[in-house]
């Protein structure tokens, strides 16, 4: 069973800080500690932030290993708060301590020592800002396959001169062996998952964890803000619901609900995240924070609580017959992602945003919200076109859009795990917004592809806008269908902009008055040594009647 860190709280240290976890060993002290994993911080609030690190000790040590963290206010100023941390053997050796006592909007160092003298690197973050707030600039990233290539996103991220925090949506980890997804990139690169076949057991999820975050510019990207962090599907398998996932199969794999339970363990382990509280489920990692007058951003989780199973072919049927199901099932108005209990949740945190003049609402969400209709590549490329393009295209891709051609002019959208597969949920959550009195600023994950949208309630208001952010190197469609993004904005009235060949991240830049949206691509993730673009930024002045993102 997974060991539940949450009833092990100590308050330790000279300054105001919770120790996860605190549990004594007996076991000798290790010979030598080093800091392979680097350092990270997460979910600021305005007088703290959560700090983690791992301590590594020599192999086959399972002891607890005694630290002291330390802050300060200069890289290379003397400690103001400091304390002790025991990073367990029962936690895989990681350590987090809630930080508490410092000031807001302040940017802080930190890092850990152990009792040899080793030193951590140090990393910083920026506590959450009371009262005015003239400016606040956030990075919004997901989809980072180890195998898919370098974390050159990261790289260019950790440079950024004005950075407060970065949202990360999730898939930070993805559980594919080295005979599956996006290995060829991985092959190439000698950057193969560890372990080599698929993550299902504790120690498993633990050590491929451990490879991501022994990147160094992961580490470097870590040590450069706060992250504000949710997972997606990968982090457990890909496809998951609340009851099972594409990607399991418990003939082979076991109970899901275990599977589950230590993925989770895993994360809350070796992430920069406050545990949830203990009168939650694990799976109830919704959460919100305030950026002093100008923005709430409330993260919510839509992939394990409470989301039913996508709307997907079964079986063998025929294809006139399968598509007809997908959207009888796809139109069920029970369907959820959120359910009641986050819903209400995110009602009471806008409702109170918006009660205290907050400009921005911001809505952290792993998958895509707008309309996206598959495209009709036949009727864009003319019957010749069409030809020529599939010719070009490997058989299992040519399959794939011989399939994907008649369920869309059937009407099925272009991607059944997102919002689109639950349309009836996303009406639902557009009233909310409008009767909590917010067009909010949606950002999503998942799609490997960028995206600038403005979502429509079926009424035809301006629900909402979104970001959404390409991966940091997980493979997309658009390596196969190049220019499959300019088609999509095409034939969708709701999509400004989107981009399915680069990789990158976005950068959202927030006034009282207006939010800059620029999607950040990076040049290679097959060579260390990368340039970087904006492919495009948008804007949207502030406001319930802001209006939509425009090309600025």
């Amino acid at each position: 069973m997974p060991i539940d860190r949450r009833g092990v709280l100590a308050l330790l240290g000279s300054g105001s800080a919770i120790a996860l976890p605190g549990v004594a060993s007996a076991q000798n002290t290790p010979q030598s500690v080093t800091f392979t994993h680097g350092v990270a911080s997460g979910d600021p609030s305005g007088d703290g932030a959560i700090i983690w690190t791992r301590a590594t000790a020599e192999e086959g040590y399972t002891g607890d290993i005694a630290l002291t963290w330390h802050i300060a206010q200069s890289a290379t100023g003397d400690s103001i708060s400091t304390g002790k941390v025991l990073a367990t053997g029962l936690a895989d050796h990681t350590a987090k301590v809630d930080v508490g006592g410092l000031r807001s909007g302040m940017k802080y160092y930190y890092w850990f020592s152990a009792a040899d003298g080793t030193m951590s690197p140090k990393g910083r973050f920026r506590t959450l800002p009371v009262g005015a707030v003239d400016r606040l600039t956030l990075a919004v990233t997901s989809c980072q396959l180890y195998p898919g290539g370098y974390f050159n996103a990261f790289a260019d991220m950790a440079k950024l001169e004005e950075l407060d925090a970065v949202i990360q949506l999730g898939d930070y980890i993805y559980e594919y062996g080295a005979d599956g997804y996006g290995v060829q990139i991985g092959t190439q690169l000698d950057r193969l998952p560890d372990p080599p076949h698929e993550t299902v057991t504790l120690a498993d999820y633990r050590r491929r964890h451990a490879q991501v975050k022994a990147d160094p510019d992961m580490q470097a990207a870590h040590a450069r803000a706060a992250f504000i962090c949710v997972w997606d599907d990968h982090e457990i398998t890909n496809d998951g619901w609340h009851s099972g996932a594409q990607n399991h199969q418990s003939e082979t794999e076991g109970d899901w609900a275990a599977r589950k339970a230590v993925a989770m363990q895993a994360y809350f382990e070796w992430m920069p995240i406050r545990d949830p509280d203990p009168l939650r489920a694990h799976e109830a990692i919704f959460r919100s924070f305030e950026f002093g007058d100008l923005a709430t951003l409330a993260m919510l989780e839509t992939r394990l609580l409470a989301r039913d199973q996508q709307a997907l072919p079964k079986g063998d049927a025929p294809a006139e017959e399968s598509i007809a199901g997908i959207l009888a099932e796809r139109g069920q108005l029970e369907r959820e992602l959120l359910g009641r209990g986050q819903s209400e949740w995110l009602r009471g945190v806008l409702s109170a945003s918006v009660d205290a003049d907050k400009t921005w609402q911001i809505i952290g969400n792993q998958v895509i919200m707008a309309r996206v209709a598959g495209p009709d590549l036949e009727e864009i490329l003319g019957a010749d076109g069409f030809a020529t393009m599939r010719e070009g295209l490997p058989v299992w891709a040519r399959n794939q859009v011989d399939r994907s051609m008649i369920s869309y002019r059937a009407g099925v959208p272009f991607n059944l795990d997102g919002w689109d597969g639950y349309p009836h949920a996303r009406e639902r959550l557009y009233r909310l917004f409008a009767e909590t009195g917010t067009r909010p600023l949606v950002c999503s994950g998942d799609s490997h592809a960028a995206w600038s949208n403005n979502l429509h309630d079926d009424t035809g208001r301006l629900a909402a806008i979104e970001v959404g952010c390409t991966a940091a190197t997980s493979p997309s469609y658009g390596s196969v269908f190049p220019g499959l993004g300019r088609l999509l904005s095409m034939v969708n009235d709701e999509v400004a902009f989107c981009d399915q060949d680069q990789k990158g991240y976005s950068l959202l830049t927030l006034t009282p008055n207006e939010a800059r949206a620029a999607h950040v691509a990076i040049s290679t993730v097959t060579e260390r040594n990368f340039s970087r673009a904006v492919l495009v930024e948008h804007r949207a002045a502030s406001g319930m009647d802001g209006g939509p993102f425009r090309k600025v």
